[in-house]
C-alpha cells in the first residue's frame, strides 16, 4: 500500500484545498493519471498519480484544507498483502495469486531514507514534515469503501464541503485481507446526484453563489456545467434546479438580508494569501503615493488607429496597452524604479529585466500574474501577452509560476469606474501604478477651456528604494508619454 503525500506545488506553500477528486476508492489508476484538483494560495493545480494500482482510500474530502506532507490518497500497487480472492474456476486468477504471493515473499522492508520523497509535482516532501490528523473510522465494521457523492448532515449549507458517509454493508465482509465492498450506485448517491462535470472556475462560481452543481443539467460538452448554467440557475431556478436558500450573490453585490444577521466566510486560498501579503507589504515597506492628472486624448486616438492596423488585427488594443508601454519605457530611463529592497543583506537589488505584473480581479480573488521579459516585446507582442494573461486569469488557469518574479505592477482601477486610489505594493516590488478611468473633463488648452479625455495616475513606491525625486520623474514621464504617444518612440 503506497500513500501519496500532498506536495509543495509552489514556492514555500504550506497547505492546499482539495477542490475535486477525479477518482474514488476501487478505481484503477496509472502513473501520471490526473487524480485530484487542488487550490493553493496561488492557483488551481491538477495533481498526477505517481503510482499504478487500485485506489484503496481517499484521505481528504473535497473542500478540506490539507497541510503539505499529509497523505491524501493510498494506492494498492498489488505487491503487498494477500491477494483478493477470486473464483477457483478461473485459472488466470490462480496464477495471479501465485505471482502476488511470490512477490510478497521476496519483499524485504527497506529502512526509510532521510531524503525528500520523490513526487511528480513540486520539490517533494520531507519525511514527517506534517503530522496527519487522526481519521475517524468509516464504520464499526471498518468498511473502507465510501461514496464520494454522499454528504454528511449539514453539507447543504453554503460553503460546507461535501464529505463521504460510510455505506452500510453486512458485518464481517470487510476485514484484514478481505475484499473491500464498494457501495452500489443505488446506495451511493441520491437521485440526480451523479458525477458532476464542471471546470474548477465554474465550481468556484457555484460555491460563491450557493448553487448546487449536482442539481443542474449541463449544456456544455459531454453534459458539463458551464458558467451560463450556474448564472441561469441563480437568475430563474427551473424545476429540479435546487438553488440553495442562503443569500446567493456575486462578491460585493448589495442584498437585503433576512434571517441571519451576519455571514462568516472562511479565509483560505487566494484570499488568505492576499491578506497576508498586503499586511506584510503595508507594515514592511514605507509607502508613498503620488497622483497626476493626465490629458490622454492623444492616447485614446492612437488606440483607435492601432485597432485598424493589420499587425493588431488578432489582438486586443486598449488604453492599458499604452500605459504598459509607457511604464516599460520609463523603467528603462529610471532603472531604480525596477528594483527591490533586500532586508537580509541590506542591499538594493536592481533588476535588469522587467516582469510586468497586471493586477486581475477573478472569481478566486485578486491575482497578479506578470508578463515575463515584457521590455523585450514589440507593441503587438505586448498586446498579445496582455490578452493571454487576462484570458488565463479569467479562466482560473493562472499557475504559481505565472505570478512569481514580478518586478513592477499596473492595476487598472478605471475598469471599475474609479478615478484613483492608493495601491499597496506587491511584495518583492518597489513600485505599482494605478490607472484610473478615462472620462471627459474641462481642460485648458492654449488658453481655452475645451473638453478633453482625462485620467488620473497614482504611483505608490517603497520610500527606502525610491525617493520623492525619482518617483516624481518616473510618474511625470509616464504621464508625458500618455499625453503624447510619440514620446514613446523618442524615448524608447
Amino acid at each position: 500500500m503506497k500513500e501519496f503525500k500532498l506536495p509543495d506545488v509552489g514556492e514555500g506553500l504550506t497547505e492546499a484545498e482539495i477542490v475535486r477528486w477525479h477518482v474514488k476508492a476501487g478505481d484503477p489508476v496509472k502513473v501520471n493519471q490526473i487524480i485530484v484538483e487542488i487550490e493553493t494560495a496561488k492557483a488551481v493545480v491538477e495533481l498526477p498519480c505517481p503510482f499504478e494500482g487500485v485506489v484503496a482510500a481517499l484521505m481528504a474530502d473535497e473542500g478540506e484544507v490539507v497541510d503539505v506532507g499529509r497523505p491524501i490518497i493510498s494506492v494498492d500497487d498489488g505487491t503487498g498483502g494477500p491477494p483478493a480472492p477470486a473464483p477457483a474456476a478461473d485459472p488466470a486468477a490462480g496464477r495471479t495469486a501465485d505471482r502476488a504471493e511470490a512477490l510478497a515473499d521476496d519483499m524485504v522492508p527497506t529502512p526509510p531514507a532521510e531524503v525528500r520523497q520523490p513526487v511528480l509535482v513540486g520539490y517533494g516532501v520531507k519525511p514527517g514534515a506534517a503530522k496527519r490528523r487522526p481519521r475517524k473510522p468509516s464504520s464499526p465494521e471498518g468498511v473502507s469503501g465510501t461514496s464520494p457523492e454522499a454528504t454528511r448532515p449539514g453539507a447543504g449549507t453554503p460553503g460546507a464541503p461535501a464529505a463521504r458517509v460510510p455505506e452500510a454493508v453486512p458485518p464481517g465482509v470487510n476485514g484484514p485481507g478481505a475484499v473491500t465492498v464498494l457501495p452500489t450506485p443505488s446506495t451511493a448517491s441520491s437521485p440526480g446526484r451523479g458525477a458532476v462535470l464542471a471546470k474548477p472556475p465554474v465550481r468556484k462560481l457555484a460555491k460563491d453563489l450557493g448553487v448546487d452543481l449536482a442539481s443542474l443539467l449541463g449544456t456544455g460538452p459531454h453534459g458539463s456545467i458551464t458558467r451560463d448554467d450556474v448564472q441561469a440557475a441563480l437568475a430563474a431556478p427551473a424545476p429540479g434546479n435546487d438553488v440553495q436558500a442562503a443569500p446567493a450573490r456575486p462578491r460585493g453585490a448589495a442584498v437585503t438580508w433576512e434571517g441571519e444577521e451576519e455571514e462568516r466566510i472562511p479565509v483560505k486560498g487566494v484570499r488568505k494569501a492576499t491578506a497576508q501579503a498586503m499586511v506584510a507589504s503595508a507594515f514592511t515597506a514605507p509607502h508613498v503615493t503620488e497622483f497626476l492628472q493626465v490629458d490622454v486624448t492623444a492616447t485614446m486616438d492612437a488606440v483607435q488607429r492601432l485597432r485598424g492596423l493589420p499587425d493588431f488585427a488578432e489582438v486586443k488594443v486598449s488604453p492599458l496597452l499604452m500605459v504598459a508601454k509607457a511604464v516599460l519605457v520609463a523603467a528603462r530611463r529610471y532603472p531604480m524604479i525596477n528594483s527591490v529592497w533586500d532586508e537580509t543583506r541590506q542591499e538594493i537589488v536592481v533588476k535588469h529585466r522587467v516582469n510586468l505584473g497586471i493586477a486581475a480581479a477573478t472569481p478566486r480573488g485578486l491575482l497578479v500574474p506578470n508578463v515575463k521579459d515584457a521590455h523585450r516585446l514589440s507593441l503587438p507582442g505586448l498586446a498579445a501577452a496582455l490578452g493571454a494573461l487576462a484570458e488565463t486569469a479569467r479562466a482560473g488557469r493562472t499557475q504559481p509560476a505565472d505570478m512569481a518574479g514580478g518586478t513592477i505592477t499596473i492595476t487598472n482601477v478605471g475598469v471599475f469606474g474609479v478615478d484613483a486610489g492608493t495601491p499597496l505594493l506587491n511584495p518583492g516590488e518597489s513600485a505599482i501604478l494605478a490607472f484610473g478611468q478615462v472620462r471627459e473633463m474641462p481642460w485648458v488648452v492654449d488658453g481655452q477651456v475645451v473638453p478633453r479625455r482625462v485620467c488620473t495616475l497614482a504611483l505608490s513606491f517603497d520610500h527606502r528604494v525610491v525617493d520623492g525625486e525619482l518617483g516624481s520623474l518616473f510618474l511625470r514621464d509616464v504621464g508625458a508619454m500618455l499625453e503624447d504617444p510619440l514620446r514613446m518612440l523618442a524615448w524608447g
